[in-house]
C-alpha cells in the first residue's frame, strides 16, 4: 500500500484516490506472486483439505507469507514511526515556518505544507515499497518493470496531490474554526467525499491499467455470463462488463466489481479468462454479483461511516491531550492561537492518533468484509447450480488456481488471519466449497430455492 496512504487511511481521503479497493477473489488484496495453473484436480482436494499445493510451491507459499506479514508490520509501525518523528524532531514545524517565509496567503502556505508533507510520506515509503515490489518480482507474481512501477508511483502521488492535499486543507481549517466540533464536521465532510470516491474510482482505474469490453475479445463468455445475470437480477449489461489487461503487470488471477450507480460496472481480469475455465469463470461472477445483490457496498459505506464516527471523536480527543502536553516541545502553537491542533503541524497529531486507531481497529474491519466475502462464496456457488456440471468441483478448483497464482499458504497462522485477511484464507473457502451441497437432500439454498 502506498505510504502517504497508508497514513491518511483514516481520515478516508485515501478513497478520493483509489476508491473502495477492488475486491480481490483471493484471500488478501496485497499481490502475491505468479505460479502455473493448478496441477490438483477437484476431487482430489476434496479427499484431505481442498486446497493443497505441490511440496515446491508449498514452501515457496509459507516463506512468501511470512515476508509479507513482515512488511506489512514494518509498513504499519512505520508509518507512526514517521509521523512521530516528523513532530517530535520539530520537521514539520520548520516545514511549517518555511511555506510562510515563502508564501505571504494562509491557504496557499497550506496547500505547500501538505502537497510537501505529501511528497515526504510517498519518498518515505518508497524503501519497503520496492522491497514489496522486488518480493513480487522474485516469486513471479509482478511481471512489471521498474519503470512502469514508478510510473504508477508517480501516478497515486499526483492524484493525492490533486484530490488528498485540497481535502486536508480544508479539514484542517475546520480544526482552526470549530475547536470543539470540528470532528463532527470533519466526519461530516467525509461522507460524500467516500461516496464520490466510490462513484468516481472507475474513471481513475484506467490511469493505471487498461481496460477493454468484456464482449469485445469473449463474445462466447459473455452470453455464459448472461445466464449467470439472468437468475442474479443484478441488471450487470454486457456493455458494463470490462477485460483488464492485467497480464501487462501481473500473473495473479483477480475479478471485481467497482463503482456505484450509473458508474457500478465488473471487471475480469485477462489472467483469469485466460487461464481458468468457462465454469470457474461463471462462478467468480456470481460471487461478485452476490456483492451488489446482497447490498454489501451500501453496507460498507454504512459500517465505514458509522465506525468512522466514533474513530474521528476518539482520535480528536487523543490528538488534543497529545497536543497540550507536547505542544511546546513539538512548537505546535503559532500565532494566537490557543488550540496546538489547529496549526498545520499540530494538525499531523490528528492523523497520528487517527492512523494509530487505524492499525488498533484493522481486525474489526477485516472481520466484517470476511463475513462479507463469504456471503458472496456461498451466494456465487448457489448462483452457478444447476448452470455448471458439478458445482462444488467447479468452485474448489478455482479456489486452487486462485491460490496457487497467488501462492497462499495452505495453512495460515489463525491470529494473522483474524488480524490482517480481509477475505478468509483460501483454504477456509474451499473447504467449505467442497461440502456446501444444500440441495443434497431436497434441501434449498440461503439465497436460490433451486
Amino acid at each position: 500500500m502506498n505510504f502517504a496512504r497508508r497514513i491518511l487511511s483514516p481520515l478516508c481521503l485515501a478513497v478520493l484516490v483509489a476508491g473502495l479497493s477492488p475486491r480481490l477473489c483471493g484471500a488478501q488484496s496485497t499481490p502475491a506472486q505468479h505460479a502455473p495453473e493448478s496441477t490438483v484436480a477437484p476431487s482430489q482436494t476434496a479427499a484431505a483439505q481442498a486446497y493443497t499445493l505441490p511440496p515446491g510451491k508449498l514452501a515457496q507459499a509459507v516463506t512468501l507469507s511470512h515476508i509479507d506479514l513482515a512488511l506489512d508490520i514494518a509498513g504499519s509501525l512505520w508509518s507512526l514511526v514517521f509521523l512521530w518523528l516528523l513532530l517530535s524532531r520539530r520537521w514539520a514545524a520548520g516545514l511549517a515556518a518555511w511555506t510562510e517565509r515563502l508564501l505571504r496567503r494562509r491557504w496557499m502556505q497550506g496547500l505547500l505544507f501538505f502537497a510537501a508533507f505529501l511528497i515526504l510520506s510517498t519518498l518515505a515509503s518508497l524503501p519497503l515499497d520496492a522491497i514489496g515490489h522486488a518480493v513480487s518480482h522474485h516469486y513471479a507474481i509482478s511481471v512489471q518493470g521498474w519503470g512502469s512501477w514508478l510510473g504508477d508511483q508517480a501516478k497515486s502521488l499526483g492524484l493525492s496531490l490533486l484530490f488528498v492535499t485540497p481535502v486536508l486543507l480544508l479539514f484542517n481549517w475546520l480544526v482552526r474554526a470549530y475547536p470543539r466540533s470540528y470532528w463532527f464536521r470533519i466526519w461530516l465532510f467525509s461522507l460524500p467525499l467516500i461516496l464520490l470516491a466510490t462513484f468516481a474510482s472507475p474513471f481513475i482505474d484506467p490511469l493505471f491499467n487498461k481496460f477493454e469490453p468484456l464482449i469485445q475479445t469473449h463474445p462466447a463468455l459473455v452470453a455464459k455470463l448472461e445466464t449467470v445475470v439472468a437468475r442474479t437480477g443484478t441488471r450487470i449489461a454486457p456493455e458494463r462488463m470490462y477485460l483488464m489487461k492485467a497480464s501487462a503487470k501481473s500473473n495473479g488471477l483477480n475479478a471485481y466489481v467497482t463503482g456505484i450507480g450509473a458508474t457500478k460496472r465488473f471487471v475480469m481480469w485477462d489472467t483469469a479468462t485466460d487461464r481458468l475455465p468457462d465454469d470457474e469463470v461463471l462462478f467468480i461472477f456470481g460471487h461478485e454479483s452476490g456483492h451488489y445483490v446482497l447490498h454489501h457496498i451500501p453496507q460498507e459505506l454504512a459500517g465505514m461511516a458509522a465506525g468512522l464516527f466514533f474513530v474521528i471523536w476518539g482520535s480528536a480527543a487523543l490528538a488534543g491531550r497529545l497536543a497540550r502536553r507536547r505542544s511546546a516541545r513539538w512548537q505546535l502553537s503559532v500565532r494566537d492561537e490557543t488550540n496546538p491542533l489547529a496549526s498545520r503541524q499540530g494538525f499531523l497529531v490528528l492523523i497520528f492518533t487517527l492512523s494509530l486507531a487505524s492499525l488498533l481497529l484493522e481486525p474489526a474491519g477485516n472481520t466484517f468484509s470476511r463475513h462479507f466475502e463469504h456471503q458472496a462464496d456461498v451466494y456465487g456457488q448457489e448462483a452457478i447450480h444447476g448452470l455448471v456440471a458439478d458445482p462444488e468441483h467447479t468452485v474448489v478448483s478455482a479456489f486452487n488456481h486462485l491460490g496457487e497464482a497467488w501462492l497462499e499458504d495452505p495453512n495460515p497462522n489463525a491470529f494473522v488471519e483474524f488480524w490482517t485477511f480481509s477475505h478468509p484464507s483460501v483454504q477456509h473457502r474451499a473447504d467449505f466449497a467442497a461440502h456446501y451441497d444444500p440441495w443434497a437432500n431436497g434441501g434449498h439454498g440461503s439465497f436460490f430455492e433451486r
